[in-house]
């Protein structure tokens, strides 16, 4: 059964189900956790909280990248 979850202002479909938390969608999405801050319906999560946020169908997501260079 596919699931959906808006991410960056885009639907995306996850035709294998919803990954269950936000360290799985990280994975499936293939980026790297150090690297990234996480906001789900407006409240941010903290990284050490990625494994314990269940996620849940037509929420809102919002994944900032950290970039280096200079």
């Amino acid at each position: 059964m596919s699931a959906v979850l808006k991410i960056n202002g885009t639907e995306k479909t996850f035709d294998d189900g919803l990954p269950s938390n936000v360290s799985e969608l990280l994975t499936t999405l293939e980026i790297d956790a150090a690297t990234v801050v996480a906001e789900i319906d407006g409240r941010i999560i903290e990284r050490k909280d990625f494994e314990k946020t269940a996620l849940n169908q037509a929420q809102s997501i919002e994944l900032i990248r950290f970039v280096g260079g200079g």
